[in-house]
């Protein structure tokens, strides 16, 4: 079974968002299939149909998301000192092109969210700043072209 590299914060939100599913929207769906099974026929029960599928994407959710963290392995960088980025870091980038800066966190996959700054250690752009140090620049092959971009600072908390 291969371990997948997770921060603390992100095992604390998966472990969160796991406890939910089950303690509180496991009972739930529980409750709308047997509500459902007293409307009585379950052969042209719309109701009772669709609540037996919603419980099989939120058990197919709890199975999924067991799994992903049994497989995960917890990094702490709160005590790195690396002098190059790596997993876990804060990372202020500059996009050379437009002179944009953009903010990401190197994180696990299974906590990756791009909206939140978040960003997976298996996307284009993670594995191109690894190993990088400041004011380091790298070219990156997007689906709209080549672009270039400096590493401006990172850190580690």
């Amino acid at each position: 079974m291969e371990r997948k590299p997770i921060t603390a914060e992100g095992k604390r939100r998966l472990d969160k968002l796991l406890k939910r599913l089950i303690q509180e929207e496991r009972p739930k769906v529980i409750q709308a299939i047997k509500e459902a099974r007293a409307h009585g026929d379950l052969s042209e029960n719309a109701d009772y149909d669709a609540a037996k599928e919603q419980q099989a994407l939120l058990e197919s959710r709890i199975a999924d998301l067991s799994a992903k963290l049994s497989m995960a392995q917890v990094v702490n960088t709160s005590k790195s000192s690396s002098d190059k980025i790596m997993f876990g870091a804060y990372v202020q980038l500059r996009d050379l092109d437009n002179e944009e800066k953009v903010a990401y966190q190197i994180v696990g996959e299974e906590e990756a969210d791009i909206s939140q700054g978040r960003l997976s250690i298996g996307s284009p752009l993670a594995k191109k700043m690894i190993g990088l140090k400041k004011e380091d620049s790298f070219l990156l092959q997007t689906p709209k072209g080549e672009r270039e971009y400096e590493v401006l600072d990172f850190y580690f908390k």
